[in-house]
C-alpha cells in the first residue's frame, strides 16, 4: 500500500489552491474510506498511527496529510467490526467538523446512517444467503476434519470381530471360489457400487500327492520337512496337514549329496565356502533372513549347488516364537502368473511352459529337523542365551532330499468394488487385502486382513448414503493368489496397466494389519512420510501410553509390490508388530507359517489394534482421496535421495546431481504447492497441473535392471538398518564374487539417470507453471 504526501507547494497544476470547509471534510472521509479498503487486503487487516501522525491530524490547518507511516498491526478483523470494538475509532481517525458550518454535521450523520442501514443489510443478506446456498468448498474440503471424524467413529472392534470370526469358519474351502462370493455379496450388501469378479486362469505350483522328505544317510532316518519322523506323521496328522511345507515354483526330483552350510548365503559366506569345498551339485543349508530369498539363491545357483534346505534359525526369532516344529511354505515367483511374465493371463494369452523357477530343489525345513541333521539338541543354553544353529565346516552330512511338486492351471479370483468420485472419478485410490488361497493358510492372516477393509467400507457406506461422495475414486480390492506371488494383484495391474499408469494416484496396503501386539509400524513412500507422520501422532495423541512413531520405506511382502515396482505409485501400510521381531534379521516374513486361528485372538484379544489400524488407514485414505492438492511432498523425495547416497563411498557427480534435484523440489515446494494451503490460489487447471506432478513424481525413480527380489523403485530400502540405495547395497556384494566392477557401474549409472530424470522432471513442471502464468498475465 503507498500514499503520498499531499502539501499546498506539491498539488498538481490546475488544483484550486483553495479547498472549503466541505470539501476539506469530505476529502478527509473519502481518504479514511479508502484507506480501510486497502487494510482490508491480506497483510493489511489492522493498523495503528503513531504520536506524530496523530498530532498531525488534529490540526489539519498547518500540517500536510502524511499517510506513509501506517503500519500493520496485530488484529486480523474486518472494517466493520474493528469499528465495533473501537469506540473511540471515529474520534481518533477522523476531523471534526467546523462548527460555523452545521450543513457539514447533517452530511456526516447521513453518511454515518447510511453506512449502518448498509451494514445491517449486508448481514441479513449474507446470513441468508449462506444458509440456503452453503459454500461448495463445503463439499470436501472445508469439512475436512469434522467429517473424516464422523466417518471413522462409526468403526468399533467388536464388529471387526464378528466379520473376523464369519471369514475364518470359510477357510476348510478347497479353493477361494467361495471366499470371494462372500466378500462380494457382503460388500454389495453394503452398498458399494460394481462389486465384480475379476477371475484369471494362471499357473499354480502346488504341493504333489506326496509329502517331501529329508533322509540322513548315515542312520537311514527318514524326515518329515517338519523334523518327525516320516511315520509318526503319518499317522498322527492328516493329509492336507502334510502340505505344509513346501517351495512353490521350486525344481522336483531327487538329490543325494553333502550338505554345506553356508549361513545366511550372502557373498562373504559363499566366498568363504568356495575358498574350502567344491560346491558342485551340492546342498546348502540355508538360513532365511537379511537379504532377499531370490537374490541369495541366484547367488547359489551360479555357485553350482544342486538343492538349497532352507530354514529359519530360532535366534532370529522373539523368545515367545515358539516354531522349532513348524514348517512353512515359500514362494519363488517374483509375481505374476509364470506362464504369461509381464502379460496378463487373458484368454487367448500364449502361454510359457514355466514349471519351475529355478534349477535348484528347495525344501524349507523347520528348525528341529536342522537341530537333528547337526546333532545339536538345543539352541538355547540354560542361561536363555540363543546359540545359533550351525554346522562345523569340517564335519560332513550325507542326506537324500526328495521334493514333490505338481503344476495345473486353476482359477484365481480378485474381488473389486468402486466409489466414484465426485469431481475426479478418474483419479484413483486403491486399497488392498487378501483372501484365502493357500494350502497351507487356515484363515489367520488373510481373515484379519478383509475384517479390517470390510470395516472401513461399511463406515463409508454409511455416510455415502446420506448424500457424500468423495472428490476421488476409492477402489476396493480383495488380491485372491497372494502367497503364491501376488498373482491377483499383478494379473489385474498388467490387465489395466495403461489406465493405472494414468489414473492411480495412490495404493493402501492391508496386506498383514496384525503381525504382533508391540508396536506400531508405518512404512510409507518418501512423499506420503508427512502425511502418515501427522496421523501417527494425532492418534497417538488420542492415547495414554505412545511410543515414537516408526515410518520407514521399506521393501514389504504382498500386493503393494506391482504398484511400487510397475507403477511407481506411492504407498503407505500400518501395522502391528512385535519389537523383537523389528530388531530382528529382514525378509524373515518371506516364510509363511499356518498359523492358528486363536493366535490373532490372543495378539488382540478385543480387536482394538485392529480397530487403530482400520481408522489410521481409513483417515489416510480419506483425505487422499479428498484433498484439493494431493498430500504428498515432493521434496521428502529429494531428502529420502540424499539421504541414501550417504556412506562410505560417496559419489561426487550423484551428490550433485541430488543437490540440484533438492533445489528444484524446493523452489516447486515453496512456489507451485500454495494452493495446497490457501483456496484462493485453486485455479482449477493449476491445482490439475500440481497434482498431476505430484501423482507421477515416483516414476522417475523405476529402474529396469536389478538383482532378484529386489525392488525396481530405488526409493525402498532393504530394511531399516540400512539407508543406501538397495541397488548399489546389491552391486558391491555381487563384486565380491566377480573379478571386474562392472555390475556396480551398471547400477550408479541407473541411479544416476533416476536422479536426472526426476530434477528434468521438476524442472519441466516449473517451467510450465511460469509459462501458464505469463499467459494469463
Amino acid at each position: 500500500m503507498a500514499y503520498q504526501k499531499v502539501s499546498a507547494d506539491q498539488r498538481a497544476p490546475g488544483h484550486s489552491q483553495y479547498l472549503d470547509n466541505d470539501d476539506l471534510q469530505a476529502t478527509a472521509l473519502d481518504l479514511e474510506w479508502d484507506m480501510e479498503k486497502e487494510l482490508e487486503e491480506p497483510g493489511f487487516d489492522q493498523f495503528q498511527l503513531d504520536n506524530a501522525e496523530i498530532q498531525n491530524l488534529e490540526n489539519p490547518e498547518t500540517t500536510d496529510l502524511n499517510l506513509d507511516s501506517i503500519q500493520p498491526a496485530t488484529s486480523p478483523k474486518g472494517r466493520f467490526q474493528r469499528l465495533q470494538e473501537e469506540s473511540d475509532y471515529v474520534t481518533r481517525y477522523t476531523r471534526s467538523a467546523p462548527k460555523s458550518n452545521p450543513c457539514n454535521f447533517c452530511r456526516l450523520l447521513k453518511i454515518l446512517c447510511t453506512a449502518i442501514v448498509l451494514f445491517i443489510s449486508g448481514i441479513l443478506i449474507g446470513y441468508y444467503a449462506h444458509k440456503k446456498c452453503p459454500s461448495s468448498a463445503t463439499s470436501s474440503a472445508t469439512l475436512d476434519l469434522q467429517l473424516y471424524q464422523e466417518i471413522l467413529e462409526t468403526i468399533q472392534a467388536e464388529d471387526i470381530k464378528k466379520s473376523f470370526r464369519n471369514l475364518v469358519q470359510l477357510y476348510k474351502s478347497e479353493d477361494d471360489t467361495e471366499i470371494s462370493k462372500k466378500i462380494k455379496t457382503h460388500w454389495t450388501a453394503l452398498g458399494l457400487e460394481d462389486v465384480q469378479f475379476v477371475n484369471y486362469s494362471v499357473l499354480l505350483n502346488l504341493p504333489g500327492p506326496g509329502a517331501s522328505s529329508v533322509t540322513l544317510s548315515s542312520s537311514g532316518q527318514c524326515l518329515r520337512p517338519s523334523g518327525r519322523p516320516c511315520s509318526e506323521e503319518a499317522r498322527t496328522r492328516s493329509g492336507q496337514d502334510l502340505l505344509d511345507s513346501y517351495a512353490a515354483y521350486s525344481a522336483k526330483g531327487t538329490l543325494e549329496a553333502g550338505v554345506i552350510d553356508v549361513s545366511y548365503g550372502n557373498a562373504d559366506d559363499l566366498k568363504r565356502i568356495q575358498k574350502m569345498k567344491n560346491t558342485t551339485n551340492q546342498i546348502a543349508l540355508l538360513k532365511l533372513g537379511k537379504w532377499p530369498l531370490l537374490y541369495k539363491l541366484s547367488l547359489l545357483e551360479k555357485a553350482g549347488f544342486g538343492g538349497v534346505l532352507l530354514y529359519v534359525d530360532p535366534c532370529d526369532l522373539p523368545k515367545t516364537a515358539n516354531l522349532s516344529y513348524d514348517a512353512f511354505m515359500v514362494s519363488l515367483n517374483p509375481g505374476g502368473d509364470p506362464s504369461t511374465p509381464g502379460y496378463p493371463s487373458v484368454d487367448g494369452s500364449f502361454r510359457q511352459n514355466r514349471a519351475n523357477l529355478t534349477s535348484l530343489l528347495v525344501q524349507p525345513v523347520s528348525a528341529s529337523l536342522v537341530a537333528k541333521l547337526i546333532s545339536s539338541p538345543n539352541s538355547r543354553t540354560k542361561t536363555g542365551v540363543c546359540s545359533p544353529l550351525e554346522l562345523p565346516d569340517n564335519d560332513e552330512r550325507i542326506v537324500n532330499m526328495q521334493v514333490q511338486t505338481v503344476t495345473k492351471f486353476k482359477t484365481i479370483t480378485n474381488v473389486i468394488g468402486y466409489l466414484k468420485g465426485l469431481t475426479s472419478p478418474d483419479r484413483y485410490i486403491i486399497v488392498g487385502s487378501q483372501h484365502l488361497t493357500a494350502p497351507s493358510s487356515d484363515g489367520q492372516e488373510w481373515a484379519s486382513s478383509t475384517a479390517v477393509i470390510t470395516a472401513f467400507i461399511r463406515a463409508l457406506m454409511l455416510r455415502v448414503k446420506k448424500g457424500w461422495r468423495p472428490d476421488r475414486t476409492i477402489v476396493f480390492c480383495s488380491w485372491g493368489g497372494t502367497a503364491f506371488g501376488n498373482i491377483g494383484s499383478y494379473e489385474w495391474g498388467e490387465d489395466f496397466k495403461k489406465v493405472l499408469q494414468r489414473n492411480a494416484v495412490a495404493y493402501v496396503s492391508l496386506h498383514s494389519p496384525i503381525r504382533g501386539n508391540s508396536s506400531l509400524h508405518s512404512m510409507a513412500s518418501p512423499s506420503l512420510r508427512q502425511l502418515v507422520i501427522e496421523k501417527s501422532h494425532f492418534n497417538c495423541s488420542r492415547k495414554a501410553k505412545c511410543q515414537e512413531s516408526n515410518v520407514s520405506s521399506v521393501q514389504i511382502p504382498g500386493d503393494a509390490d506391482y504398484f511400487i515396482n510397475h507403477l511407481g505409485v506411492p504407498t503407505v501400510e500400518f501395522t502391528y508388530e512385535d519389537v523383537k521381531t523389528l530388531e530382528g534379521p529382514s525378509f524373515l516374513s518371506e516364510a509363511l507359517f499356518p498359523k492358528r486361528t486363536a493366535k490373532i485372538e490372543e495378539m488382540d484379544p478385543f480387536f482394538n489394534l485392529h480397530e487403530t489400524i482400520t481408522k489410521l488407514t481409513g483417515e489416510v485414505i480419506l483425505q487422499i482421496a479428498n484433498e484439493p492438492v494431493l498430500p504428498f511432498n515432493a521434496l521428502d523425495v529429494a531428502l529420502e535421495v540424499q539421504n541414501s547416497l550417504k556412506g562410505d563411498q560417496p559419489n561426487t557427480q550423484l551428490l550433485a546431481l541430488a543437490s540440484r534435484l533438492r533445489e528444484s523440489t524446493e523452489l516447486f515446494q515453496s512456489d507451485e504447492m500454495r494452493p495446497a494451503n490457501d483456496p484462493k490460489e485453486r485455479i482449477p487447471i493449476r491445482v490439475r497441473m500440481l497434482n498431476d506432478i505430484l501423482q507421477d513424481m515416483e516414476k522417475n525413480f523405476l529402474v529396469q535392471q536389478v538383482p532378484p527380489g529386489f525392488y525396481r523403485n530405488i526409493l525402498y530400502h532393504l530394511d531399516e538398518k540400512t539407508s543406501q540405495f538397495a541397488i548399489l547395497l546389491g552391486a558391491r556384494e555381487r563384486c565380491k564374487l566377480l573379478a571386474s566392477n562392472e555390475t556396480l557401474q551398471e547400477a550408479l549409472s541407473e541411479v544416476l539417470n533416476s536422479i536426472n530424470s526426476a530434477q528434468v522432471y521438476f524442472k519441466a513442471g516449473l517451467d510450465v507453471f511460469e509459462s501458464v502464468l505469463v499467459g494469463k498475465n
